[in-house]
């Protein structure tokens, strides 16, 4: 199987010991996508996010795996590198992989598979902006995380340097977001209260110098909430003095500026890009199978992908999480639609172990179980109207419930008594804001 972060939760209920025999993987961690953008700020060097898998296999663990390549029901942790040479040859059932170990970098090697699941995820669309890839940060695994938090420590120690002008510091204490959906407003409300928190304590004569900026081309921000939701978190954000710039086109981003239509340029310190998704390389390579108008796999009602030529499901390749869509359903691409999928694949290849290959599944029924947003200062918004048109929430009430939600998605019994634990060191003693 090749899984990404999303589908791990779900997947995890599949039964191990009926059936897999090779685990390949770059990185032997699953992170919780929901609780990421706090991730992304400063929780680095604890767990909260981050859940160890090394589940016991026929063969063992196979980490670091550039591209894809599993045998007899293999499980694959992996985020294929976009330069890497990778190939699925869905005729002969093979995989080719890359090996990413230190020590034998390069090494090719191929495995045979008897059931595959598909589930890369897919990268940051950029749009082709020029400089965006050079210059801009983003918001997909725990190595970006380390370069934010990395940056934003080294925006305030530059300013705080002698002989740095105040024009400088400005410049240079100029944080800017670009997308205006749920991750890019949560990371922003991290990003605030890390910076209005535990940064004031150490740079408290730079905070007048500090600010923020969200730009967004569409109209509103959050667009898939409801709109006094949305309303509510637009005023919440100018209070605490974060500008939100709606209807703003990025033309280029140069090391030191962003280029705006009808802005010119804007200087920033730290860029970070959270703009929609586009396709992973390797669902890109794939054109024996069918594809909608975002390059997405198709796949039938029980997540199976479809031929090309034929139309038909192939009975032994599966697709999941943000690289595939079922056929004739425009599901969102987010991590509840991925791991509803992975619960439902995970028990339909169980029951396949027990009662045969020829086991007809029923189709898969996406329930939307509502949206949820942080929007910083210990307030959040819980939108579940897709449930009850009046289960609609905001302020501390629902930051109550957006946390003891996803500390229910936490996978291990170990995070979910270390997740709070940390919660209440930050409350008492803040963050931790070294940087390494």
């Amino acid at each position: 199987m090749i899984i990404d972060s999303d589908c791990l939760r779900g997947l995890h209920h599949a039964n191990l010991s009926s059936h897999p025999e090779i685990i390949l993987c770059s990185h032997p961690y699953w992170q919780a996508l929901p609780s990421a953008p706090s991730n992304f700020v400063v929780s680095l060097n604890r767990l909260e996010a981050i859940h160890k898998i090394f589940p016991t296999t026929k063969h063992g663990v196979i980490p670091s795996v550039r591209v894809p390549r599993l045998e007899s029901i293999a499980y694959a942790f992996l985020s294929p590198n976009p330069e890497s040479a990778f190939k699925i040859d869905l005729q002969n059932q093979v995989i080719h992989c890359t090996s990413n170990v230190d020590g034998n970098k390069g090494a090719e090697f191929s495995l045979d598979y008897d059931k595959l699941v598909i589930g890369v995820g897919s990268y940051s669309q950029t749009f082709g902006i020029p400089g965006v890839k050079e210059h801009g940060l983003f918001l997909k695994d725990v190595n970006d995380a380390r370069l934010i938090r990395s940056r934003v420590v080294s925006c305030f120690e530059y300013a705080s340097q002698p002989g740095i002008t105040d024009q400088e510091k400005a410049n240079r204490l100029h944080f800017a977001v670009v997308g205006g959906g749920p991750t890019g407003i949560e990371f922003s409300a991290e990003l605030y209260d890390f910076i209005s928190s535990d940064m004031s304590r150490l740079y408290p004569q730079l905070m007048s110098q500090t600010r923020m900026t969200l730009y967004d081309v569409a109209p509103n921000i959050l667009g898939t909430f409801d709109s006094q939701l949305s309303e509510y978190a637009h005023k919440k954000f100018s209070r605490k003095g974060i500008q939100i710039k709606t209807k703003r086109r990025v033309l280029e981003v140069t090391k030191d500026d962003l280029v705006i239509e009808g802005d010119g340029k804007v200087p920033y310190g730290m860029l970070v890009w959270s703009t929609g998704l586009m396709q992973n390389p390797l669902i890109e390579s794939l054109n024996e199978l069918e594809k909608d108008k975002s390059q997405r796999l198709l796949t039938d009602d029980q997540l199976r992908v479809l031929s090309k030529d034929s139309r038909k499901p192939l009975n032994n390749v599966y697709a999941l999480g943000d690289c595939a869509t079922i056929d004739g359903l425009d599901l969102p691409a987010t991590a509840q639609v991925a791991n509803q999928k992975a619960i439902y694949l995970s028990n339909v290849l169980n029951k396949q172990v027990k009662k045969g290959s020829d086991y007809l599944a029923k189709p898969f029924i996406f329930k939307n179980r509502g949206s949820m947003a942080y929007i910083g200062s210990s307030e959040a918004l819980v939108d579940m109207s897709t449930v009850h048109q009046k289960a609609k929430r905001s302020g501390h009430l629902a930051w109550l419930l957006w946390r003891s939600a996803y500390l229910s998605m936490s996978v291990s019994i170990r995070n979910k008594m270390l997740i709070p634990l940390h919660w209440f060191l930050t409350w008492g003693f803040g963050r931790d804001i070294s940087r390494f």
